[in-house]
């Protein structure tokens, strides 16, 4: 009866007993360890057979791995996330958000330069258009710098069309280009007086008709001089729109267009003051000062420059750093707001 019961469980006799307890070294490492275990008996030598779930725990642990893996990857680009300069960068801006963020980023401005002005001195239309046309290649300090003293000799267009260029290119030198400087402004005040009766036109197109005037200018004086609305895209003007993704292009007339669809015509002189200004003082070309910039969250282009606040603060300029402005006759609402005015044309300092 022994014997027919051990047979049930699949052994015969002691030689049986044996091949178990052979069967059980090889597949129970841990009898290997404890050699007491050698005398285990068939009936206890049976959950060796739970020995397979031991060698999948590697497998299992193996497993994890690549799951770590990824973990890590995860976190690390997580770690790098601020990195990415704007949500834009991953999700696509609709016509919508795009106008809401430009009006935004406008009236956030309104409120840092409620001073905005043109920074050319002026005192009529016939100095504005003959100074903005001087301003090309140049800034407009030094042509505030060299404005006075043609002025002061050559107040009327009348004056200015029959002067000895000779002179003038003398007066202008200081302005860079001086000879094809003289040329178009004499050129200008000539039209003026043989086509408009020596007065300064308030029509779009009659200003770019004169020599030396195009749209930029245009606009500069129908805003400045005659309050009619236009877009100054200029260098800075063209500049800040692209960083603020207001427009890809890089044509001027075409930067005009999108933009004045972003905004209510009415703003349109103002925006431009807005915008130049901030990329005089603030938003500069090598080195924005991203840190000290009071719209950056809504600036897609933020970190292009120095974000550290301190360091930013140092690459202010005009009077948000302390230093004068670029008018030697500045607005009173400039100079309330702490402006300084600009020294004049060889003055120390």
């Amino acid at each position: 009866m022994v014997v027919r019961r051990d047979s049930a469980v699949g052994e015969q006799g002691p030689t049986g007993a044996n091949k178990t307890a052979k069967a059980t070294k090889v597949s129970d490492p841990s009898a290997a360890e404890n050699p007491a275990r050698k005398t285990t008996t068939p009936a206890q030598a049976a959950p060796a057979k739970a020995a397979p779930v031991r060698r999948a725990a590697p497998v299992k642990k193996a497993a994890t791995a690549p799951k770590a893996a990824r973990a890590k990857k995860a976190a690390e680009t997580q770690g790098a996330a601020p990195a990415r300069k704007t949500p834009a960068a991953a999700k696509p801006e609709s016509r919508t958000a795009l106008v809401r963020r430009a009006r935004r980023i406008n009236r956030e401005l309104a409120e840092v330069y409620p001073y905005a002005h043109p920074e050319l001195d002026f005192e009529n239309s016939f100095q504005l258009i003959v100074a903005t046309v001087l301003s090309a290649q140049t800034t407009d300090l030094r042509v505030n710098q060299t404005t006075p003293a043609l002025f002061a000799k050559y107040p009327t267009p009348e004056d200015l069309a029959a002067a000895d260029p000779q002179e003038v290119e003398e007066i202008l030198r200081p302005c860079g280009f001086f000879r094809a400087k003289t040329k178009s402004v004499m050129g200008l005040s000539k039209a003026l007086v043989e086509n408009h009766g020596g007065e300064v036109p308030g029509r779009l197109e009659d200003l770019v008709k004169l020599p030396g005037v195009g749209r930029k200018t245009a606009f500069v004086v129908l805003g400045n001089a005659f309050g009619r609305p236009g877009i100054t895209v200029d260098t800075h003007f063209q500049r800040l729109v692209r960083r603020w993704r207001w427009t890809e292009a890089t044509d001027p007339d075409k930067i005009e267009a999108a933009i004045g669809a972003l905004f209510p015509k009415s703003e349109w002189t103002m925006l431009s003051h807005h915008v130049i200004f901030h990329g005089r003082r603030i938003c500069h070309a090598r080195k924005p000062a991203c840190g000290a910039c009071p719209i950056a969250p809504l600036c897609p282009a933020f970190g292009e420059g120095e974000t550290d606040p301190e360091k930013a603060r140092k690459l202010l300029k005009y009077e948000k750093g302390g230093f004068p402005g670029q008018r030697l006759k500045p607005p009173q609402s400039y100079l309330d707001a702490g402006g300084i005015p600009a020294p004049p044309l060889g003055a120390a300092g």
